[in-house]
């Protein structure tokens, strides 16, 4: 297998630590909010390298954490808690936000098919290895105490910035125009291993620490979680392209002082999902998550295929324009593959030889898009339907696309023809095509008050009554 590896810019030859395993750690979601479609398809792509090294034959422990505290709004060690953020938000308690998110990441991976972690650790969980991680990086001179808080000293190493030969300047967040320094610190990019109530006196969650009361920085949390459960080398370090500075930096520079040697071989970004006005984000536009795609009437699937069409180290478009012709595409294989029989015998040469252009499509840096030509392929062959519907499963076993279930009928509302309903329907999908989006929204209150619920599908709008 072949894998792109982002810290020296190059596809390299995977060769495990020790062969036939893989240990691989995937930053796991910050639990104060729903995660959105652009954070979806980090863990689409990582679950499709998954299940491409179990698939080549490896066997693989994936490690992932929960962040439930320690993840500032700047990543400059600035602002408050993103928890903390969220439970004054909801008015709840910083845990029953963290369940509740925890719960909704859960789902909504359950529905994208996305296999669950052999291990999942909240930060919570882990305090203990937090704080003898901090108390060797301060014994070592890697780390200093000030103001209350534990930073790691990045003037200590020989080179920081290891995902690319960065401008100092230009990365150091603490300094950018807008961020307010933490005076604290000795250099700009000086990051917080622990924070004391010192600076966070309204902060929930506090654990007692040689150097006070307080809580641990987000960085601090991957890196002992992964040393916890991967031991002292990682294979494989996920994250989306935007965790590589500062956190992943920063995890490298805490890490490999901790151990004294190389830390983890291979490091594994998807980019961005973007929308037409650039990066999609928690701050911007609509909060595009899983649950509004599945109330206009996407089927998490189709999402999923959306994103398998495209090669996880390229950035990806998202309109529903775009969504829309991959529920098409979808809907046509799946359509194709579920129909499939077990008719005839299997022959095992085509057998053969199909699978092997679908493990070089997987070993060729995880190319999902071959993946799914080479199900084409199979629907192509002069082969008999056990042939056929063998390989589909075989190939599914990857690209999780229920390939062989069939849809389920759709269900008609008995008075779907009601005229007034759908003109009312009509003049809405018009004003919204001329961007009249406050009329569009007029007449779905309007018809909302009188029990009737409108359903936006990529076929196009239906409805229900109370």
């Amino acid at each position: 297998m072949k894998l792109y590896n982002s810290l020296t810019h190059t596809k390299e030859d995977f060769i495990p630590n020790e062969p036939g395993k893989v240990k691989i750690y995937t930053c796991g979601p910050t639990v104060y909010h729903f995660a959105h479609i652009g954070n979806l398809r980090t863990y689409i792509m990582e679950d499709a390298l998954v299940r491409s090294l179990d698939y080549l034959g490896y066997k693989v422990k994936r490690v992932m954490n929960i962040t439930d505290v320690g993840h500032l709004t700047g990543d400059s060690d600035d602002g408050e808690d993103k928890m903390l953020k969220g439970a004054k938000r909801e008015k709840k308690s910083v845990m029953e936000i963290a369940k509740f998110y925890t719960d909704a990441f859960m789902k909504d991976c359950e529905a994208l098919n996305i296999k669950k972690p052999n291990v999942i650790q909240p930060a919570t969980g882990c305090i203990p290895e937090f704080i003898k991680m901090i108390e060797k990086l301060l014994a070592d001179g890697y780390a200093y105490e000030a103001g209350g808080n534990v930073y790691f000293d990045i003037s200590k190493l020989d080179k920081y910035y290891v995902f690319g030969e960065h401008d100092a300047e230009d990365l150091a967040v603490g300094v950018r125009e807008g961020v307010e320094g933490d005076e604290n610190k000795r250099n700009p990019a000086d990051f917080a291993l622990w924070f004391t109530k010192s600076k966070f006196d309204d902060q929930e969650l506090k654990w007692d620490s040689p150097w006070g009361v307080g809580y641990p920085g987000w960085h601090i949390e991957c890196s002992a979680i992964s040393l916890k459960y991967c031991g002292d080398s990682l294979d494989i370090h996920c994250g989306g392209i935007d965790n590589a500075f500062p956190h992943h930096t920063n995890e490298i520079a805490q890490t490999e002082a901790y151990l004294g040697h190389k830390w983890c071989n291979f490091w594994f970004h998807v980019l961005h999902l973007n929308t037409t006005a650039g990066k999609m984000s928690k701050s911007k536009g609509e909060f595009l998550i899983l649950d509004l795609l599945k109330e206009k009437g996407y089927d998490p699937l189709a999402y999923r295929y959306f994103c398998l069409q495209s090669h996880y180290r390229k950035p990806l478009v998202f309109s529903y324009e775009a969504l829309d012709n991959a529920v098409t595409a979808y809907r046509k294989l799946r359509t194709r593959t579920a129909a499939l029989t077990s008719d005839g015998t299997v022959d095992q040469e085509i057998l053969a030889k199909a699978k092997e252009a679908f493990s070089e499509a997987l070993g060729n840096d995880v190319n999902t898009s071959l993946a799914i030509t080479a199900v084409y392929d199979v629907l192509k062959l002069e082969a008999s339907d056990a042939t056929k519907r063998a390989l589909v499963a075989d190939f599914d076993r990857v690209l999780a696309l229920n390939l062989l279930t069939p849809f389920a009928p759709e269900a008609k509302d008995e008075e779907e023809g009601d005229p007034e309903i759908l003109e009312q329907i009509a003049l809405r999908a018009a004003a919204k095509k001329a961007k009249n989006f406050a009329e569009a929204d007029r007449i779905r209150a309007e018809l909302a008050a009188r029990g009737i619920t409108l359903i936006d599908t990529p076929q196009g709008t239906t409805y229900k009554k109370a």
